[in-house]
C-alpha cells in the first residue's frame, strides 16, 4: 500500500510524503528516506530503496523537505537546521502512527541533516548515509570559489540551478547555519550502527571526509567504491550502494 500524506512540521507547514507499507502493519521497522538538495521524495534513490525494503517487509516514508517539490515553504529558506526539525516531523508523524523500529537514511545533503538528526534522537535503530555532505562550506567552497562565495555574502542570495534546470534563489543563510550544524562533532553523538557508502571519485565529497566521519561516529562502517561518482551513475555502483544499504538496515533491525 502506497499514500500521499501530509504532516505539518515545527513551524506550522506542511511536508509532503509517502508512506509505503505493504501489509499495513506498524509492527514492521520504518525507514525515513531523505533526499539530496533540491531533489525531492521522488528521486530515484528514494524509490528504488523504497521499493527495495517494502520487499523486505519493511515500511518506508519518503518526504519533500521545506520548499521542495510538494512541501511548503520557500526553497530560499532551506538550512541544514531546517532540514533537521522536518526529519524530527517525519519521525514524530510515524511515531504517531504506532511505528517503534524507525530507521534513517540520508543522500548528500540528506546525509549531514540526518548526521545531525542521529546525533539528538533516541528513536532511532539505525542511520544510513550515501555520498553524504560532510564538511559543507569546504564542498560549497571547491564548487562554487572563493569568488562566488564572496559574491553570495555581499548580496545575501543566489541563483540556484537545480538538477532540472530551474532557477531558483537561496538565501545566504545558508551557509551560515553551517557554523550550528558541525558533522564531526555530531558524529561522536550517534549512539546508532551507521553505514556510510561513499565513491572515491565523488566531485563533491572528498573521500578523506568521508574516512575522517567514520572514524568519529563509534559505531560505523565505511564502504568506498572505486570509481564511484557522487550520483553513483555507474549502474552497478548504484546497484551495489542500495544492496550495502539496504542489507546493512534490515541486518541491524533483527538485532536486540
Amino acid at each position: 500500500m502506497q499514500e500521499k500524506i501530509y504532516f505539518q512540521g515545527n513551524d506550522g507547514l506542511k511536508l509532503c510524503g509517502i508512506i509505503s507499507n505493504t501489509d499495513n502493519a506498524t509492527s514492521a521497522p520504518i525507514v525515513i528516506l531523505c533526499h539530496g538538495f533540491s531533489t525531492g521524495k521522488d528521486s530515484y534513490t528514494n524509490k528504488v530503496l523504497e521499493k527495495v525494503f517494502n520487499e523486505k517487509g519493511f515500511a518506508t516514508l519518503r518526504f519533500d523537505f521545506l520548499g521542495h517539490e510538494e512541501s511548503e515553504g520557500d526553497f530560499a529558506k532551506i538550512t541544514i537546521s531546517k532540514a533537521v526539525e522536518n526529519i524530527f516531523s517525519a519521525i514524530d508523524y510515524v511515531k504517531a502512527l504506532g511505528y517503534s523500529k524507525i530507521g534513517l537514511v540520508g543522500s548528500s545533503f540528506g546525509g549531514i541533516a540526518s548526521i545531525m538528526a542521529a546525533s539528538k534522537s533516541n528513536d532511532l535503530f539505525v542511520l544510513g548515509l550515501k555520498c553524504s555532505a560532510v564538511d559543507y562550506y569546504q564542498e560549497e567552497l571547491r564548487y562554487k570559489g572563493e569568488n562566488e562565495m564572496r559574491h553570495w555574502k555581499e548580496n545575501g542570495v543566489i541563483d540556484y540551478v537545480n538538477g532540472s534546470g530551474t532557477i531558483l534563489k537561496l538565501n545566504y543563510s545558508f551557509v551560515e547555519d553551517f557554523e550550528n550544524n558541525n558533522a564531526f562533532e555530531a558524529g561522536a553523538k550517534i549512539k546508532i550502527p551507521t553505514i556510510m557508502v561513499q565513491g572515491d571519485q565523488d566531485e563533491f565529497i572528498l573521500v578523506e571526509e568521508a574516512r575522517k566521519i567514520s572514524k568519529i561516529i563509534p559505531d560505523c562502517v565505511l564502504e568506498i567504491l572505486p570509481g564511484a561518482d557522487h550520483k553513483f551513475s555507474r549502474q552497478e555502483d548504484f546497484n551495489k550502494m542500495i544492496k550495502l544499504i539496504s542489507n546493512f538496515v534490515v541486518k541491524k533491525s533483527k538485532s536486540k
